[in-house]
Protein backbone atom coordinates (compact mmCIF):
# COMPACT_ATOMS: atom_id res chain seq x y z
CA UNK A 1 0.00 0.00 0.00
CA UNK A 2 1.07 3.25 -1.03
CA UNK A 3 2.20 5.44 2.33
CA UNK A 4 0.09 8.33 3.17
CA UNK A 5 1.57 11.82 2.62
CA UNK A 6 1.24 13.99 5.19
CA UNK A 7 2.58 17.79 5.70
CA UNK A 8 2.47 19.04 9.11
CA UNK A 9 2.16 22.48 9.86
CA UNK A 10 4.02 23.17 13.77
CA UNK A 11 2.32 25.69 15.97
CA UNK A 12 4.67 27.72 18.11
CA UNK A 13 3.18 25.51 21.36
CA UNK A 14 5.58 23.06 19.43
CA UNK A 15 8.33 24.41 19.45
CA UNK A 16 7.88 26.51 23.05
CA UNK A 17 5.64 26.08 26.13
CA UNK A 18 3.46 29.02 27.25
CA UNK A 19 4.72 31.31 29.42
CA UNK A 20 8.81 30.18 28.74
CA UNK A 21 11.40 32.47 27.64
CA UNK A 22 12.31 31.80 23.78
CA UNK A 23 15.57 30.53 24.62
CA UNK A 24 17.20 27.94 22.85
CA UNK A 25 17.46 25.55 25.81
CA UNK A 26 13.63 25.99 26.05
CA UNK A 27 13.10 25.58 22.96
CA UNK A 28 14.89 22.21 22.42
CA UNK A 29 13.53 20.22 25.58
CA UNK A 30 10.04 20.95 24.27
CA UNK A 31 10.88 19.43 20.66
CA UNK A 32 12.06 16.65 22.32
CA UNK A 33 8.89 15.99 23.55
CA UNK A 34 6.97 17.13 19.69
CA UNK A 35 9.01 15.16 17.77
CA UNK A 36 7.83 12.23 19.74
CA UNK A 37 4.49 12.21 18.20
CA UNK A 38 6.21 12.95 14.30
CA UNK A 39 8.70 9.97 14.64
CA UNK A 40 5.61 7.93 15.54
CA UNK A 41 3.69 8.58 12.60
CA UNK A 42 6.86 7.86 10.46
CA UNK A 43 6.28 4.84 11.60
CA UNK A 44 2.68 3.97 10.63
CA UNK A 45 3.99 4.02 7.04
CA UNK A 46 3.42 8.00 6.37
CA UNK A 47 5.78 10.29 4.23
CA UNK A 48 6.23 13.58 6.30
CA UNK A 49 7.07 16.73 5.24
CA UNK A 50 6.98 19.61 8.43
CA UNK A 51 6.33 23.20 8.32
CA UNK A 52 6.60 25.75 10.96
CA UNK A 53 6.41 28.48 12.56
CA UNK A 54 8.92 30.96 13.82
CA UNK A 55 6.91 34.07 15.45
CA UNK A 56 8.55 34.81 18.93
CA UNK A 57 12.23 32.96 17.53
CA UNK A 58 12.57 35.33 14.43
CA UNK A 59 11.32 38.33 16.34
CA UNK A 60 13.99 38.22 19.30
CA UNK A 61 16.65 37.89 16.49
CA UNK A 62 15.47 41.02 15.06
CA UNK A 63 15.04 42.39 18.25
CA UNK A 64 18.71 40.99 19.26
CA UNK A 65 20.35 42.80 15.95
CA UNK A 66 18.66 46.10 16.54
CA UNK A 67 20.43 46.09 20.10
CA UNK A 68 23.54 45.48 19.13
CA UNK A 69 22.99 48.12 16.66
CA UNK A 70 26.51 50.04 16.36
CA UNK A 71 28.72 46.95 17.33
CA UNK A 72 27.45 44.86 15.01
CA UNK A 73 25.64 45.37 11.66
CA UNK A 74 22.15 45.23 11.65
CA UNK A 75 20.35 42.26 9.80
CA UNK A 76 17.78 42.89 7.60
CA UNK A 77 14.62 41.09 8.52
CA UNK A 78 14.66 38.44 5.69
CA UNK A 79 17.79 37.24 7.19
CA UNK A 80 16.90 36.91 10.66
CA UNK A 81 13.88 34.63 8.77
CA UNK A 82 16.42 32.62 7.51
CA UNK A 83 18.77 32.56 10.61
CA UNK A 84 15.70 31.40 12.32
CA UNK A 85 15.01 28.05 10.10
CA UNK A 86 18.24 27.39 10.33
CA UNK A 87 18.19 26.97 14.61
CA UNK A 88 14.76 25.41 14.39
CA UNK A 89 15.52 23.16 12.03
CA UNK A 90 18.62 21.93 13.60
CA UNK A 91 16.66 21.50 17.05
CA UNK A 92 14.12 19.64 15.07
CA UNK A 93 16.43 17.58 13.17
CA UNK A 94 18.71 16.66 16.18
CA UNK A 95 15.59 15.98 18.57
CA UNK A 96 13.66 13.87 15.40
CA UNK A 97 16.75 11.67 14.32
CA UNK A 98 17.19 10.44 18.27
CA UNK A 99 12.98 9.63 18.49
CA UNK A 100 12.95 7.66 14.92
CA UNK A 101 16.75 5.92 16.22
CA UNK A 102 14.64 4.66 19.86
CA UNK A 103 11.83 2.99 17.56
CA UNK A 104 14.40 1.42 15.35
CA UNK A 105 13.16 3.99 12.27
CA UNK A 106 15.82 4.62 9.58
CA UNK A 107 14.65 7.52 8.14
CA UNK A 108 17.09 10.80 7.25
CA UNK A 109 15.85 14.48 8.77
CA UNK A 110 16.91 16.71 7.27
CA UNK A 111 16.27 20.86 6.72
CA UNK A 112 16.14 22.85 3.95
CA UNK A 113 16.26 27.01 3.70
CA UNK A 114 13.32 27.56 1.82
CA UNK A 115 12.36 30.56 -0.23
CA UNK A 116 8.89 31.69 -0.89
CA UNK A 117 7.82 34.44 -3.44
CA UNK A 118 5.21 36.72 -2.76
CA UNK A 119 3.73 39.39 -4.55
CA UNK A 120 5.33 42.38 -3.91
CA UNK A 121 1.63 44.41 -4.89
CA UNK A 122 -0.17 42.11 -1.77
CA UNK A 123 -2.34 44.26 0.20
CA UNK A 124 -0.95 43.03 3.27
CA UNK A 125 2.00 45.23 3.07
CA UNK A 126 -0.65 47.60 3.75
CA UNK A 127 -2.31 46.29 6.65
CA UNK A 128 0.39 44.25 9.01
CA UNK A 129 -0.94 41.39 10.93
CA UNK A 130 1.26 38.43 11.79
CA UNK A 131 2.38 38.95 15.59
CA UNK A 132 6.49 38.32 16.21
CA UNK A 133 8.64 38.47 19.07
CA UNK A 134 7.96 38.74 23.20
CA UNK A 135 4.75 40.44 24.65
CA UNK A 136 4.47 43.74 26.21
CA UNK A 137 2.80 45.54 28.32
CA UNK A 138 0.40 48.75 27.20
CA UNK A 139 2.73 51.34 28.13
CA UNK A 140 5.89 49.09 26.38
CA UNK A 141 4.44 48.83 23.20
CA UNK A 142 3.34 52.44 22.99
CA UNK A 143 6.89 53.47 23.71
CA UNK A 144 8.24 51.33 21.05
CA UNK A 145 5.80 52.32 18.15
CA UNK A 146 7.13 55.76 19.27
CA UNK A 147 10.98 54.90 19.16
CA UNK A 148 10.97 52.72 16.21
CA UNK A 149 8.28 53.26 13.79
CA UNK A 150 6.89 50.25 14.43
CA UNK A 151 2.79 48.57 14.65
CA UNK A 152 2.12 47.13 18.12
CA UNK A 153 -1.47 45.48 18.51
CA UNK A 154 -2.70 43.45 21.38
CA UNK A 155 -2.35 39.50 20.61
CA UNK A 156 -5.13 37.52 22.26
CA UNK A 157 -5.40 39.28 25.70
CA UNK A 158 -1.59 37.99 26.18
CA UNK A 159 0.11 41.75 26.13
CA UNK A 160 0.99 43.84 22.86
CA UNK A 161 3.67 42.37 20.26
CA UNK A 162 4.59 44.09 16.86
CA UNK A 163 2.99 42.51 13.63
CA UNK A 164 4.51 42.71 10.29
CA UNK A 165 2.96 42.07 6.69
CA UNK A 166 1.69 38.66 6.10
CA UNK A 167 1.61 38.20 2.38
CA UNK A 168 0.08 35.30 0.57
CA UNK A 169 2.39 32.73 -0.69
CA UNK A 170 2.34 32.22 -4.47
CA UNK A 171 4.98 29.49 -4.90
CA UNK A 172 8.01 27.45 -2.99
CA UNK A 173 11.38 28.42 -4.51
CA UNK A 174 13.03 24.69 -3.55
CA UNK A 175 9.96 22.65 -4.15
CA UNK A 176 11.97 20.67 -7.08
CA UNK A 177 14.69 19.86 -3.89
CA UNK A 178 11.85 18.99 -1.98
CA UNK A 179 10.42 17.24 -4.58
CA UNK A 180 13.68 15.03 -4.86
CA UNK A 181 13.62 14.04 -1.28
CA UNK A 182 10.05 13.09 -0.37
CA UNK A 183 10.41 9.48 -0.88
CA UNK A 184 13.27 8.69 1.36
CA UNK A 185 13.59 11.76 4.00
CA UNK A 186 11.72 13.52 6.37
CA UNK A 187 12.00 17.57 4.90
CA UNK A 188 11.84 20.18 7.44
CA UNK A 189 10.79 22.91 4.68
CA UNK A 190 9.32 26.84 4.60
CA UNK A 191 10.12 27.58 8.39
CA UNK A 192 8.10 30.28 9.71
CA UNK A 193 6.05 30.64 6.05
CA UNK A 194 9.29 30.33 3.93
CA UNK A 195 11.78 33.64 3.74
CA UNK A 196 9.92 35.83 1.70
CA UNK A 197 11.08 37.28 -1.36
CA UNK A 198 9.57 38.83 -4.53
CA UNK A 199 10.70 38.17 -8.15
CA UNK A 200 12.26 40.97 -10.07
CA UNK A 201 11.75 41.41 -14.03
CA UNK A 202 15.17 39.39 -14.53
CA UNK A 203 14.53 36.35 -12.66
CA UNK A 204 16.12 37.61 -9.27
CA UNK A 205 14.74 37.27 -5.95
CA UNK A 206 14.90 39.95 -3.45
CA UNK A 207 14.25 39.18 0.50
CA UNK A 208 11.59 41.22 1.76
CA UNK A 209 10.25 42.13 5.25
CA UNK A 210 7.68 40.09 6.30
CA UNK A 211 5.99 37.17 7.60
CA UNK A 212 4.38 34.22 5.84
CA UNK A 213 1.80 32.37 7.29
CA UNK A 214 3.23 28.74 8.31
CA UNK A 215 -0.25 27.88 7.67
CA UNK A 216 -0.59 28.92 4.36
CA UNK A 217 2.53 27.61 3.06
CA UNK A 218 1.93 24.36 4.60
CA UNK A 219 -1.26 24.46 2.45
CA UNK A 220 0.97 25.64 -0.33
CA UNK A 221 3.14 22.85 -0.15
CA UNK A 222 0.73 20.41 0.52
CA UNK A 223 -0.92 21.38 -2.47
CA UNK A 224 2.29 21.31 -4.83
CA UNK A 225 3.35 17.73 -3.51
CA UNK A 226 -0.10 15.97 -3.69
CA UNK A 227 -0.40 15.27 -0.22
CA UNK A 228 -3.20 13.01 1.16
CA UNK A 229 -3.92 15.28 4.37
CA UNK A 230 -2.89 18.43 5.30
CA UNK A 231 -2.37 18.91 9.62
CA UNK A 232 -2.83 21.51 11.24
CA UNK A 233 -1.26 21.13 15.21
CA UNK A 234 -2.43 24.03 17.13
CA UNK A 235 -3.33 24.40 21.45
CA UNK A 236 -6.80 22.71 20.78
CA UNK A 237 -7.72 19.17 20.18
CA UNK A 238 -10.73 20.75 18.32
CA UNK A 239 -11.97 23.75 15.88
CA UNK A 240 -14.90 25.77 17.94
CA UNK A 241 -17.45 28.25 17.06
CA UNK A 242 -18.72 30.69 19.54
CA UNK A 243 -15.26 30.31 21.46
CA UNK A 244 -14.55 30.53 24.80
CA UNK A 245 -18.37 31.53 25.42
CA UNK A 246 -21.08 29.74 27.11
CA UNK A 247 -22.52 28.11 24.19
CA UNK A 248 -19.07 27.10 22.85
CA UNK A 249 -19.91 24.44 20.60
CA UNK A 250 -16.55 22.08 19.40
CA UNK A 251 -16.44 20.90 15.77
CA UNK A 252 -15.97 17.17 14.69
CA UNK A 253 -16.16 18.09 11.58
CA UNK A 254 -16.30 20.64 8.32
CA UNK A 255 -17.27 21.21 4.61
CA UNK A 256 -15.41 23.93 3.10
CA UNK A 257 -18.85 25.50 2.92
CA UNK A 258 -19.58 25.46 6.41
CA UNK A 259 -15.77 26.73 7.13
CA UNK A 260 -16.20 29.86 4.76
CA UNK A 261 -20.07 30.73 6.82
CA UNK A 262 -18.16 30.33 9.67
CA UNK A 263 -15.39 32.51 9.04
CA UNK A 264 -18.35 35.08 7.77
CA UNK A 265 -19.87 35.26 11.09
CA UNK A 266 -16.79 36.00 12.96
CA UNK A 267 -16.29 32.99 14.82
CA UNK A 268 -12.23 32.56 13.96
CA UNK A 269 -9.37 35.27 15.57
CA UNK A 270 -7.11 36.57 12.92
CA UNK A 271 -3.57 35.73 13.53
CA UNK A 272 -4.71 32.69 15.46
CA UNK A 273 -7.38 30.15 14.21
CA UNK A 274 -8.51 32.21 11.36
CA UNK A 275 -5.50 31.23 9.31
CA UNK A 276 -5.62 27.82 10.08
CA UNK A 277 -9.34 28.07 8.90
CA UNK A 278 -8.18 29.78 5.53
CA UNK A 279 -5.24 27.20 5.12
CA UNK A 280 -7.45 24.16 5.26
CA UNK A 281 -9.94 25.39 2.67
CA UNK A 282 -7.22 26.57 0.48
CA UNK A 283 -5.79 23.17 0.31
CA UNK A 284 -9.32 21.10 0.17
CA UNK A 285 -10.60 23.84 -2.73
CA UNK A 286 -7.41 22.86 -4.55
CA UNK A 287 -7.31 19.19 -3.78
CA UNK A 288 -11.13 17.89 -3.43
CA UNK A 289 -11.29 14.30 -1.73
CA UNK A 290 -8.56 15.17 -0.02
CA UNK A 291 -8.86 15.93 3.79
CA UNK A 292 -7.64 18.84 6.45
CA UNK A 293 -7.26 18.23 9.97
CA UNK A 294 -6.57 20.72 12.85
CA UNK A 295 -5.62 18.95 16.16
CA UNK A 296 -3.76 19.71 19.28
CA UNK A 297 -0.27 17.98 18.79
CA UNK A 298 -1.28 15.43 21.65
CA UNK A 299 -4.05 14.07 20.03
CA UNK A 300 -2.16 14.12 16.57
CA UNK A 301 -2.15 10.30 16.57
CA UNK A 302 -5.63 10.15 17.63
CA UNK A 303 -6.51 12.60 14.84
CA UNK A 304 -5.16 10.46 12.30
CA UNK A 305 -7.54 7.42 13.39
CA UNK A 306 -10.74 9.37 13.15
CA UNK A 307 -10.44 9.93 17.25
CA UNK A 308 -10.61 13.19 17.97
CA UNK A 309 -9.80 16.92 15.86
CA UNK A 310 -11.75 18.71 13.50
CA UNK A 311 -11.73 17.49 9.88
CA UNK A 312 -12.37 20.00 7.15
CA UNK A 313 -13.30 17.95 3.44
CA UNK A 314 -15.17 19.49 0.84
Amino acid sequence: MRPTRIVIALGGNALLERGTSATAENQLGRIYQTVDYIAEMSCRNNELAIVHGNGPQVGNIVLASEMAAGLVPVMPFDVCGAMSQGYIGYHIQQALRYALAQKCRNVPVVSIITQVVVDKNDPAFDNPSKPIGPFYSKEEAKAIAEEKGYVMVEDAGRGYRRVVASPMPQWIVEFSCLKELWNTTIVITAGGGGIPVIENEDGSLKGIAAVIDKDLAAARLANDIEADILMILTEVDQVAINFNKPDQHNLDHMTIKEAEKYIKEGHFAAGSMLPKIQAAVMYIKENPGKKAVITSLFKSIDALEGKTGTLITD
